[in-house]
């Protein structure tokens, strides 16, 4: 033991003050640095002199500095994180979607409905009035318009979302990447025992939380370390590091993974994300990835694609179905108008081309929503008297045309039968009219060569089979969806062509009238989830805008309570991790007064060696 150990004993004293000056000051100058966790330095006494009285002190030396860091709420913070990103992307959104249906201040596409109806109601006190059918194609083509365009508007925003996904999945992968390159340097600090790459640390964890607010992903590291000796609510984790995203390896330590997101091949351009093994085998992860931004685009734009049925679209997701609710209201409004439509007697009838109906497939099997039943085909002679009516069968057999098991639409109107009950055989609807339906989906009820300047008119009476109105044999809107729906060309470029008539007779308004009954009958709406609503025009387009509106409210209502979680979770967060600037300040003033002190021991050893030579001299 000499004056000279002792004079080591005050420098270690004031190079663990400095250290700890040094520290505290760090975490002052990083208070408001995002993602900072504070650092504490933790001393111990320096392997003793050992002598016979006792063990002689010989100071202090800095063992660790080390980050006061809570792996287990920080767990928890990132679950909250990823809630209120996903809620409140949701409610962003959904809000956005309820302001195109502002139907509860009598705008948009209800009020385009009641308008509608009410000029048939004007056309049917005055079937023969110019004026009233230049006002019902308007007010039908404003309709249709505004159905087109709130699909259009739902679509662009669906497309939008898209768009920013690929732009999001890239960004997780850059972040892949940097997480990768600090995983690499923590290694080459941590590789001297004792060292903590706390700063490194820091970073890693606030990409992994800034990931969690973006999508779900699962952290797996080693055992935790505890320093119950600084904080009891310090615990870090060791040096392993693994990171999954939807049950796949994402970074695996020093190794990266990045997902792909792909639409190639995809007629909607829409994308599916995939993950992908080092051999180059993809796995479809888009269906399993919930919780946060992403989560939350995929639970809107839909996440289950097909590239062979829907245009490649996807077959879920909210806005998926609000479209899909939408077609589904446009569908029925064309397919009941059209089925009225059809009573009107014309001279012939033809329909447009349905490509997917083929000749020998069964009407009740296809899209159309053709059910079974019967509808009559009632002839008119130029006097608009009724001459002929014959009733033709839809079962869960009949075909267009092909009778191999079953009489064929075709076959059952072309065949003879006495359809006046006058037992005269040359006389009947079969011997004034001819029904075809030809290989490129076109059915057609047209006069018959030997009778066609004889004045008959043919027209359609349907008994619930929807047949005329979704065969569209006789148009008053065109098309099949919320996409196309349009008054039919012949009428917007001259008005007075349309009828408002039964009989083809002056005066005659039968149908002006059921169409004015038509916003009062309830209908069946065949969705897209594979159910069935039945219900007015009105209460079905107002089904739709509750559901939107509901959706909205909800997601403020889990916003809300995801907000205030993760508020609390925050607090506690940083009531452990966060930098208190009075807690370090006291600090600061206790190892000043620690370096001061020791720097005493230093001046105290110095005149004693001084005096120590005076007496030598």
């Amino acid at each position: 033991m000499s004056l000279f150990s002792t004079l080591g004993t005050g420098y270690s004293g004031l190079s663990a003050a400095e250290v700890a000056t040094a520290t505290t000051g760090h975490n002052i100058a990083n208070a408001n640095t995002e993602g900072y966790t504070r650092q504490r330095v933790i001393t111990k006494a320096s392997t003793p002199l050992r002598t016979i009285p006792g063990d002689v002190g010989q100071g202090v030396k800095v063992d660790q500095i080390v980050r006061i860091h809570d792996e287990y709420v920080y767990s928890r913070l990132k679950d909250s994180s990823n809630r209120l990103s996903h809620d409140d992307y949701m409610q962003q959104t959904l809000n956005e979607v309820a302001k195109q249906f502002p139907d509860l201040q009598d705008l948009g596409v209800a009020q385009d409905l009641t308008n509608y109806f009410n000029s048939w109601n004007d056309l049917a006190s005055n079937s023969n009035s110019g004026s009233q059918k230049i006002a019902l194609v308007q007010s039908a083509s404003t309709l249709a318009a505004n159905v087109n365009s709130t699909r259009d508007t739902l679509r662009n925003l669906q497309n939008s979302i898209n768009d920013q996904l690929k732009t999001n999945i890239d960004e997780i992968n850059s972040m892949g990447k940097q997480i990768v390159d600090i995983n690499k340097n923590i290694a080459k600090v941590e590789s001297v025992k004792g060292n903590h790459a706390n700063d490194l640390r820091d970073q890693r964890d606030k990409l992994e939380l800034t990931m969690s607010k973006m999508l779900d992903v699962s952290a797996f590291k080693s055992q935790l370390t505890t320093q119950n000796t600084v904080d009891a609510n310090a615990t870090d984790q060791g040096r392993d590091y693994h990171l999954n995203i939807a049950g796949n390896s994402f970074v695996d330590g020093f190794s990266f993974h990045p997902l792909v997101i792909d639409n190639s091949g995809n007629a909607s351009n829409y994308y599916s994300i995939y993950s992908q093994s080092q051999d180059g085998t993809r796995y479809d992860i888009t269906d399993h990835i919930n919780g946060g931004k992403i989560g939350a685009m995929l639970d809107i734009r839909g996440r289950i694609i097909d590239k062979n049925s829907n245009g490649g679209f996807p077959s879920d997701g909210k806005l998926q179905g609000y479209i899909d609710d939408l077609d589904t209201f446009a569908n029925s409004l064309i397919v009941q108008t059209n089925n009225i439509y059809a009573k009107s007697a014309s001279k012939e009838m033809i329909s447009p081309a349905h490509e997917n109906l083929k000749d020998n497939s069964a009407l009740v099997d296809s899209d159309l929503n053709v059910q079974k039943g019967s509808f009559d085909l009632v002839m008119y002679d130029n006097n608009g008297v009724e001459v002929g009516r014959k009733t033709i069968t839809i079962n869960g057999l009949t075909t267009m045309n092909d009778n191999t098991l079953g009489d064929s639409i075709e076959k059952q109107i072309n065949s003879n039968s006495d359809d006046n009950s006058d037992n005269n055989s040359t006389n009947d609807i079969s011997d004034y009219f001819n029904a075809s339906y030809d290989p490129s989906g076109v059915f057609s009820i047209t006069p018959d060569p030997d009778h066609k300047n004889e004045g008959y008119s043919i027209s359609f009476e349907d008994n619930g089979t929807n047949f005329p109105g979704a065969i569209g044999i006789s148009q008053f809107f065109t098309g099949d969806s919320a996409k196309n729906i349009a008054v039919k060309s012949t009428y917007t470029e001259d008005p007075s062509k349309m009828q408002g008539y039964k009989a083809p007779v002056s005066g005659n308004n039968d149908v002006a009238n059921d169409m004015v009954q038509l916003q009062y009958d309830k209908v069946d709406f065949y969705r897209a989830n594979g159910t069935t609503n039945n219900d007015t025009l009105n209460g079905f387009y107002s089904f739709v805008t509750t559901n939107i509106a509901t959706d909205g409210e909800s997601a403020g209502r889990e916003k809300e309570t995801s907000q205030a979680l993760f508020n609390t979770v925050q607090s506690e967060f940083a009531s452990i991790s966060g930098v208190s600037t009075d807690e370090e300040l006291t600090n600061l003033i206790k190892f000043q007064t620690a370096y001061g002190a020791n720097a005493k021991v230093i001046t105290t050893v110095d005149r004693m060696l001084n005096t120590l030579l005076g007496i030598k001299q």
